[in-house]
């Protein structure tokens, strides 16, 4: 087989469509719309079947002898982990009477700093009264360790103070002893010594005076932080609104569920590979798209969507119609994920073409979709596959088929040397299109056109080929005319260049 290379080479496609991205996931609305739905749900139920515990908060000025205007946080931020600690875990349950392991403690309670000077203790229990004796006990204890930690730095710092003092008063009792112990004045070598030592004990009087100073100092602001540190609100019980919880968590589990269903399915639309626009079906399959038509659902549409729907099948019958009546070779419908939708445009196109002449429609669906259905009165007669040969040559024949993983292809000649694709957008995937595109030229099997269903009703690209009826149209070449019906035995040809067919997507787009 040849293959034509009279067309030109596309245009680099982009790595990624946003147009058809957006297009696939609003049609898996249902499917993100569905988990949107679901953490909506969770969130109510999660509310409802696991309230929050019992809850106490209180809160505590802290004073910090460091304190500075231009402070960032950090001490208010040392204090929080500092409530954290075991020692003060075990003083508040030492004080409560409890046996608790002040590890599992530790788990029920946690600080905040408000500001630079204010704690936030917020602790759970059992109940609102245990909470509350739980919060008060913890605040209790920070409090007490806050003031022991001031008073420990005080005491240190004076003792410090004090002990330095204390060598300069014995250093100033041996400058004192040298004084007394001084040779007679007369010697101007001794008169100079002496100078010296008075002024050492002048200086060492003068430090053990501001060292005395600063010890007295450091223990007077020791009473200012310690009443400044404090339980300014008392510990009380958090009244807690199920109404107001539900709400909340309902909407954090609609937006987690809405933010997880629309990136599952632009993930899926993505790998899927499965196209929805027009533009890319017509690419794919390499013939044009001629007409739309709603999908046929089992559940009743609206009062609107019925005249809709009815006037789109009624100018799709009207266009296929002539399109067979006009036709010199038998045509066939074949479908590709709409086998019910492509039974329907059966039986409404022969009951139209009645009007010429008895119509026989020989199905070759593998479901029941013909089949199966209960005949009525005035409805064209049906046949399976294995019977199509035995239909009078004076009736006009319509096959309906399927192109779906699976299909027999050599038998679609049977059904008609020309067809009409009747395809789902968004079913089929585009590698599966170019196989349909490739085995109907196989076939030599003419595709008039593509009837799209369910489309996009945002979609506005152009379905339309404008490549040249080689592209346009697949297997349309000079062969031998058949009248329909007359002659249904493959017949010799001979080897003729068959359509381009795209070898990628991308060369398809």
């Amino acid at each position: 087989m040849t293959t034509s290379r009279t067309s030109k080479p596309s245009a680099a496609a982009p790595l990624l469509d946003l147009q058809a991205l957006v297009v696939a996931v609003r049609r898996r609305r249902r499917f993100w719309g569905a988990l949107a739905l679901l953490g909506l749900l969770a969130g109510v139920a999660v509310a409802v079947l696991l309230p929050p515990p019992p809850t106490a908060v209180t809160k505590v000025l802290v004073a910090h002898q460091e304190d500075q205007p231009n402070d960032t946080g950090t001490l208010i931020r040392t204090d929080v982990a500092l409530l954290q600690t075991t020692r003060i875990a075990s003083e508040a349950l030492r004080s409560l009477g409890s046996r608790e392991k002040p590890e599992d403690f530790m788990q029920d309670y946690g600080g905040l700093g408000l500001t630079n000077n204010l704690l936030q203790i917020t602790v759970t229990g059992g109940s609102d009264a245990e909470a509350v004796a739980r919060a008060k006990a913890l605040a209790d204890a920070f409090v007490a360790d806050h003031v022991r930690r001031i008073q420990e730095a005080a005491d240190a710092e004076a003792k410090a103070l004090l002990d330095q003092r204390d060598r300069m008063r014995k250093e100033l009792a041996q400058v004192n002893e040298a004084i007394g112990d001084g040779p007679p004045q007369t010697d101007p070598t001794a008169s100079a010594d002496l100078e010296s030592l008075f002024a050492r004990r002048a200086e060492l009087t003068s430090r053990i005076a501001d060292f005395d100073q600063r010890a007295a100092e450091a223990r007077m602001g020791t009473p200012r932080l310690i009443a400044g540190t404090q339980i300014v609100d008392a510990p009380r019980a958090v009244r807690h609104s199920l109404l107001r919880t539900a709400a909340t968590d309902a909407a954090i589990g609609l937006v987690l569920g809405l933010v997880l269903g629309l990136a599952v399915a632009a993930v899926g639309a993505v790998v899927a590979d499965r196209p929805v626009l027009r533009r890319e079906i017509a690419a794919n399959l390499g013939a044009s798209v001629i007409a739309e038509l709603p999908r046929t659902r089992r559940r009743p549409p609206r009062p609107w969507q019925r005249r809709r729907t009815r006037a789109a099948r009624e100018r799709l019958t009207a266009s296929l119609a002539r399109t067979v009546r006009g036709s010199a070779e038998p045509v066939s419908l074949l479908e590709l994920g709409c086998a019910r939708s492509t039974s329907v445009i059966a039986l409404d196109l022969a009951g139209a073409l009645e009007a010429d002449g008895p119509v026989v429609v020989v199905d070759g669906l593998p479901g029941p979709q013909l089949s199966g259905r209960r005949a009525k009165p005035g409805d064209p007669t049906v046949v399976g596959g294995e019977r199509a040969a035995a239909v009078s040559p004076q009736e006009r024949t319509l096959g309906v088929g399927s192109v779906a993983p699976g299909t027999a292809w050599t038998d679609l000649q049977y059904l008609g040397t020309r067809t009409v694709l009747v395809v789902r957008a968004g079913h089929g995937s585009a590698a599966w299109l170019h196989t349909v595109a490739r085995q109907l030229a196989d076939q030599r099997i003419e595709v008039i056109g593509v009837v799209l269903i369910d489309p996009d009703p945002r979609d506005r690209t152009d379905g339309t080929l404008w490549d040249g009826l080689h592209t346009a149209l697949r297997g349309r070449m000079d062969r031998p005319a058949r009248h329909n019906g007359t002659d249904r035995r493959r017949t010799e040809r001979l080897p003729l260049p068959a359509a381009r067919v795209p070898d990628s997507d991308q060369e398809a787009r």
